[in-house]
């Protein structure tokens, strides 16, 4: 392991299109490359943390950039997937922040290590997941999570998060409220299965893929070919146009609400969240709310998946911004339902 200390070198005056899966044109004043955590111990030595309120960038993937930036821009590039430890029935992975999160789900899945494979395709960097609590077909982060290491800017520390004090939720963790910005993710920890694995096909989509395909016993392999090819059926390519994945979170009713809306939408899909209450897809509520496929100057609403926003190319972070809150008041005032972003809105 190298102990050395160092300091990145400052780009200045970059263009930050090619680091944001929107495509969104903004320039940062100063761009930094973080390949290793040493060099933000190296920046706090020399006051850059003082001096400086710094965005933090992964994969670009869950962030909408509404305008040029003047803060400095990290880019957290730490790369590296290791076995820490491995037992007969389960191993822990240690992984890079700077890692693209559907390489480590590939990596895991070769390997025949058990947990993430539902969790394939989703774009991003491993830094990033644990911030989003990232989920798909039945399956979140928080469920295979063993710890991460983060730097805190503030007093030059690297500290160990336990899954308990990360206070993981649905698509939230500690990291986007009493310790956002506070700490810059350097490396995640995931406690894995070895085979016999548990397999997790409940979710309708899975279920539908493998009884069209005669898939009556799924290995984790079954289950990641059949998230790859229904995520790529469903969303986007970001290399082909411009997105950020799904742009608002699924919303969480009170099951009077959603009852309420079922009566009068009887083919409404929902699934039940807990505590009495249910969670009801954002993107059918925007699809019945007249956006699906829908184009306004340079934003659009995907035609296959309404949830998902996409820039067909000049678009502003302001225009996109301000495409999703005309779709967020639509929804609200034909169903009483607030959709909250799931993207990170910087400016």
């Amino acid at each position: 392991m190298n102990t050395s200390i160092s300091k990145p070198p400052i780009q200045k005056n970059v263009n930050l299109a090619p680091f944001n899966t929107l495509g969104v044109e903004a320039t940062a004043a100063q761009f930094l490359t973080i390949s290793e955590s040493s060099q933000l111990l190296g920046l706090f030595r020399e006051g850059f943390f003082k001096k400086n309120d710094p965005v933090i960038l992964g994969g670009g993937s869950n962030v909408l950039i509404k305008s040029d930036l003047n803060q400095p821009v990290l880019k957290i590039s730490i790369p590296g997937i290791e076995v820490l430890n491995e037992k007969e029935d389960e191993v822990l992975i240690n992984s890079g922040a700077g890692v693209i999160w559907h390489d480590l789900v590939s990596y895991c899945v070769d390997h025949d290590f058990g947990g993430i494979e539902n969790l394939a395709l989703i774009p991003g960097t491993v830094g990033a997941a644990p911030i989003q609590n990232i989920g798909a077909y039945g399956v979140e982060l928080k469920d295979t999570f063993h710890s991460l290491k983060a730097f805190i800017p503030a007093t030059g520390e690297q500290k160990e998060f336990s899954k308990k004090e990360c206070e993981f939720g649905y698509r939230d963790s500690i990291f986007k409220n009493s310790l956002k910005g506070e700490v810059i993710i350097t490396e995640v920890t995931l406690r894995l299965q070895k085979s016999p694995h548990q397999i997790e096909d409940s979710y309708y989509a899975l279920r539908e893929y493998f009884q069209t395909n005669g898939v009556t016993e799924p290995s984790i392999k079954d289950v990641f070919d059949a998230v790859v090819t229904i995520r790529e059926s469903k969303l986007p390519n970001p290399e082909l146009i411009g997105n950020a994945g799904s742009f608002f979170k699924n919303p969480i009713v009170e099951r009077s609400i959603y009852q309420k809306i079922k009566a009068e939408y009887s083919e409404m899909p929902s699934f039940e969240a807990g505590d009495g209450k249910i969670k009801i897809p954002a993107g059918w509520l925007i699809e019945q709310a007249g956006w699906k496929g829908k184009k306004v100057g340079n934003v659009g609403t995907y035609k296959n998946q309404a949830l998902v926003l996409v820039n067909h190319g000049g678009a502003t972070g302001e225009e996109i911004y301000q495409h999703a809150m005309n779709i967020s008041e639509s929804v609200k005032e034909k169903f009483g339902i607030e959709l909250a972003p799931e993207v990170n809105v910087i400016s």
